[in-house]
């Protein structure tokens, strides 16, 4: 993938949510994966929470981040499956203004390569709202990995050519 080497860096505020029932942060390994990526990566780590399966606290908290000036894009592991449980998605769908359906169509074509049909229970998603982008990954350390070093890591790379997320963020706030 192409990198601009004459166009500069720009750091992204990232805030990382990890959806789960059973996990704390000793035991959050997904969100270390994202959150070791991110700032390996050069952005900065605007918030990190945890927060159980349940739609209304997950909608809370985007909206937080959403309104928060400080704060970009905002990844979330777990709860993307399709269990009774599962329901980032649905928290998702109440805040979002308009969805990037390519980044779960290309998710799902790239894990299809590492997991096959199995990934038809991912209903990773990703959009944006009041000028903020949201992706909804699966709570698997692998998932996150995938999303990160396969999509995110370049779309939200201002260098990335022929075009990147970055560049579009001044223009994402147009219709508010």
């Amino acid at each position: 993938m192409p990198i601009d080497e004459s166009r500069s860096f720009l750091p992204v505020n990232i805030a990382v949510l990890t959806v789960s029932d059973t996990r704390d942060l000793a035991t959050d390994r997904s969100g270390d994966t994202l959150v070791q990526r991110i700032e390996a990566a050069g952005h900065r780590l605007a918030a990190r929470r945890l927060e159980r399966d349940e739609a209304d606290a997950i909608e809370a908290i985007l909206r937080a981040w959403i309104a928060d000036p400080e704060v970009d894009c905002v990844i979330t592991t777990g709860g993307t499956g399709i269990t009774g449980r599962d329901v980032t998605p649905e928290a998702f769908a109440r805040v979002l203004e308009k969805e990037i359906t390519g980044f779960g169509e290309l998710f799902r074509m790239l894990s299809y390569q590492k997991i096959g049909t199995s990934t038809i229970q991912s209903r990773a998603i990703g959009g944006v709202a009041g000028g903020t982008y949201l992706f909804a990954l699966p709570g698997s350390p692998g998932a996150c990995k995938d999303a990160w070093d396969d999509i995110l890591v370049h779309q939200l790379d201002a260098r990335f050519r022929p075009c990147n997320l970055v560049e579009l963020m001044p223009r994402l706030k147009e219709n508010l």
